[in-house]
């Protein structure tokens, strides 16, 4: 397998952590249903992989994401236990419940930057949506979880436009104050541009939040994500959620496309010269294999190049 050229930047972080989601981010916004089996191979090949961070699936009703309705009996066959967290997304007290339940020891919930999408997503408001995260943080930190946090419509939204920044710190912060280890940034219709995202990273230092506590998650509906993901090394952020073969979207948000692909982060991380950890090669086979249980070509241009 051909590799970039190595060009250390040593403006830039030396490391990187990926916190994959592919699994749940990815999964859910395909018409395809994945059999259960091909579920549990498919993290299991991504953990294989050296990706330090796999998201199973989400314990959302399936009423609304038919595809992760197996959540329960995926966990149920995953090593929750090992090295490599697997969290999954709870979206209240009774997803909450069903995660306590079968053993889960690290959640995420999933908040909105606007007003809009918070009725659509979530049936509350920009300010209700933290009375009904409350409770459901407040016991998963008693448990002894770790609770990361997702803000989604940070960069854009499809219903209300632009979105203020200041709107996006106030939530994520919020969200921080409530025991969140870690807030993900989310860019969930793909408009980011490279100076939004230096400019909310930055108004989020000003506002007093470490860059350590902060992940980015773009989508690349315009192309940008990976320059996007470069303005953000630029600024400190080490964390970025990316799903393998670029899978996924938002099922509640149309334009929403697919993930940054990782496997496309890791090519340009591993030009950079930033340490990330994972198999290019193994990931690869991984993201070809998927396409061929889904029967649709992988997004990822790297995965393309390679193949």
């Amino acid at each position: 397998m051909s590799l970039p050229s190595v060009v250390r930047d040593p403006a830039l972080p030396t490391e990187v952590t990926i916190y994959e989601v592919g699994p749940r981010d990815g999964l859910q916004n395909e018409s395809v249903v994945v059999p259960l089996d091909a579920k549990v191979e498919f993290i299991t090949r991504l953990v294989a992989a050296g990706l330090p961070y796999v998201e199973a699936t989400s314990f959302v009703h399936p009423k609304w994401v038919p595809q992760l309705a197996d959540a329960a009996e995926l966990v149920a066959r995953l090593p929750m236990d090992r090295a490599t967290p697997l969290p999954v997304l709870v979206p209240n007290e009774r997803g909450l419940d069903r995660a306590l339940e079968s053993g889960v020891r690290h959640i995420a919930v999933f908040a909105s930057a606007t007003e809009t999408f918070a009725q659509k997503n979530l049936n509350s408001t920009l300010d209700t949506q933290l009375d009904m995260f409350e409770p459901v943080m407040r016991r998963a930190l008693a448990a002894g979880l770790d609770v990361r946090a997702y803000v989604s419509m940070c960069f854009g939204d499809p219903w209300e436009g632009e979105v203020p920044i200041d709107q996006v710190v106030s939530v994520g912060q919020s969200l921080l104050e409530l025991g969140a280890s870690q807030l993900s940034i989310g860019d969930t219709i793909g408009v980011a541009t490279a100076g939004h995202v230096r400019e909310l990273v930055g108004r989020f230092v000003a506002a007093g939040t470490g860059v350590d506590r902060l992940a980015m998650h773009f989508h690349d509906t315009y192309g940008q994500a990976l320059a996007n993901a470069h303005a953000a090394l630029q600024v400190g952020i080490t964390t970025f959620d990316a799903s393998a073969g670029g899978l996924g979207g938002c099922p509640y948000a149309e334009s929403a496309t697919g993930n940054l692909a990782t496997e496309d982060l890791v090519w340009m991380l591993g030009g950079l010269g930033i340490r990330h950890g994972v198999d290019l090669a193994a990931l690869v086979e991984t993201s070809r294999w998927m396409a061929g249980v889904l029967g649709k070509e992988p997004a990822s241009a790297v995965v393309r190049a390679l193949s």
